[in-house]
């Protein structure tokens, strides 16, 4: 018995899934410069949204993170991913290059940047407490060295906004904002001099009392972007915007948005309501409105907008994504129907 080769050329790679006319006319009506995705690509639960069966069943994990990706950019309103896993270690130039090689030029890698430099603390494996301070937080040269640089050689024109997530800092360091944002803007200021001008370094936080106007003149100062963080622990996406300026009509302040979470849902709570990601289950429409307002307007002004969302965000981040793109249509084109 013969193997049958997929629609790539390669036995073991993964072929998109069939998507409906709607689907492809979102896709050329998109603006060029809104890239929607989603955090990962690796979940069987996707299969008939973003990939066809193999042997009549799901894909395996482990079989769509390895061979899952050129499928994944072949669909039509999949234009970036957010690349989590070097959160928890870095990637190497060749790495990142193998990735780049998967992908039509018109896609963008979002790439979060290693905890390393961005936790204040050393954890514990499995529980994730405190154990220790980390001697590596905000070390600017090791994060360029190991990070940056690394990810925007391999990556080239593939590479989109490098994302700085912080953890909740804790009273101890948020108590003081103005010294925390001047760390902060420092560490940014340092990587942005040593980075190309078309790459976005974009910081993303999870204490509310830094979504403030002095924050995001800390920010704009060390030439960093604000990454809006969809999150239980936030603000709701307006009011962090007005924060930060992005609502305003002369921002050229590029739009990054990453739709984690449910409101009013822990991570662990919400996958196990959720999986296996095969549908929306709570939908937050005035989330995805708001997303959508910014995204159409930044796209008219000239600006590059990226949004990722997570499974957690609404059920199945597939098909957030569809919803969120023909919101966005309708703000485009003023059409209320």
């Amino acid at each position: 018995m013969t193997t049958q080769l997929s629609l790539f050329g390669d036995a073991d790679a993964i072929d998109p899934a069939e998507v409906t006319e709607e689907v492809v006319r979102l896709g050329r009506t998109l603006p060029a410069a809104v890239h929607l995705g989603t955090s990962s690509w690796s979940f069987p639960g996707w299969t008939g949204l973003v990939f066809a069966p193999r042997n009549g069943k799901p894909a395996s994990e482990q079989a769509l993170a390895r061979h899952g990706l050129p499928a994944y950019a072949a669909h039509p309103l999949l234009r970036t991913v957010s690349l989590d896993r070097t959160f928890y270690a870095p990637l190497t130039k060749g790495e990142f290059a193998t990735y780049a090689a998967q992908v039509p030029d018109r896609f963008r890698f979002v790439v979060k940047a290693p905890a390393a430099f961005t936790d204040p603390v050393l954890r514990k494996p499995g529980s994730g407490e405190a154990a220790r301070d980390n001697a590596s937080f905000l070390d600017a040269a090791a994060a360029a060295a190991t990070f940056v640089d690394p990810a925007v050689a391999g990556l080239g024109a593939k590479a989109g906004p490098l994302v700085f997530q912080f953890p909740p800092l804790g009273r101890r360091i948020t108590a003081d904002v103005p010294r925390i944002t001047a760390r902060i803007a420092a560490f940014m200021a340092v990587l942005r001099s040593r980075t190309p001008r078309s790459i976005i370094l974009a910081v993303e936080i999870r204490d509310p009392e830094l979504a403030c106007a002095a924050f995001a003149a800390g920010l704009r100062d060390s030439g960093a972007a604000p990454c809006l963080a969809v999150h239980a622990r936030m603000p709701p996406v307006v009011e962090q915007a007005t924060a930060f300026g992005l609502d305003r009509a002369d921002s050229p302040i590029p739009l990054v948005a990453r739709w984690n979470l449910h409101a009013g849902h822990r991570y662990e709570e919400a996958k196990q309501a959720y999986f296996p990601f095969d549908r929306l289950v709570e939908e937050d429409v005035a989330t995805r409105e708001a997303l959508a307002s910014l995204a159409a307007r930044a796209a008219a002004r000239g600006r590059d907008v990226f949004i990722t969302i997570n499974n957690k965000a609404e059920g199945s981040a597939p098909c957030s994504v569809e919803k969120l793109a023909a919101a966005i249509a309708v703000v485009s084109t003023g059409d209320e129907a």
